[in-house]
């Protein structure tokens, strides 16, 4: 077999792969449609409660210093949600941009909550959550 041969075959099964992964992704993450979350909002219940249970996912993991207290997973936007919400903007980075720590969930900001966040509620279409949060375009 040609070298030419192996390298074609080799693109060739290499696509087929990557089409095949594709597939089994199923519907991105992204929901562009969902309203943002935070003071001035007119804020969702659930959508609060996914952003709750989540920064809870990442306050039990961290090993960041000043991490908050674990919060109620109440579905009550509050300044407790709200400073938990800038604590976890603080230093982080979504697609090679910088979060601003204003405290708002906006498609950055939720983009890492639902693509990270606590493992029954990562950005899948099956997922309770990812409907409720605003994301960038998805993978």
């Amino acid at each position: 077999m040609s070298l030419m041969s192996r390298i074609t075959r080799t693109a060739t099964a290499t696509a087929v792969a990557g089409a095949a992964l594709l597939a089994l992704a199923g519907t991105a993450s992204a929901n562009q449609s969902a309203p943002y979350i935070g003071d001035g909002y007119a804020n969702n219940s659930q959508a609060v409660w996914c952003v709750q249970h989540n920064l809870n996912h990442f306050i039990g993991i961290t090993t960041r210093t000043n991490r908050p207290a674990p919060l109620d997973e109440d579905g009550i936007w509050g300044p407790k949600t709200k400073a938990a919400v800038q604590w976890l903007q603080t230093d982080s980075m979504v697609g090679g941009q910088w979060l601003q720590a204003d405290g708002i969930v906006g498609p950055l900001t939720g983009s890492l909550i639902v693509g990270d966040g606590y493992p029954d509620s990562v950005g899948t279409s099956s997922s309770p959550c990812w409907q409720y949060i605003p994301t960038v375009e998805g993978p």
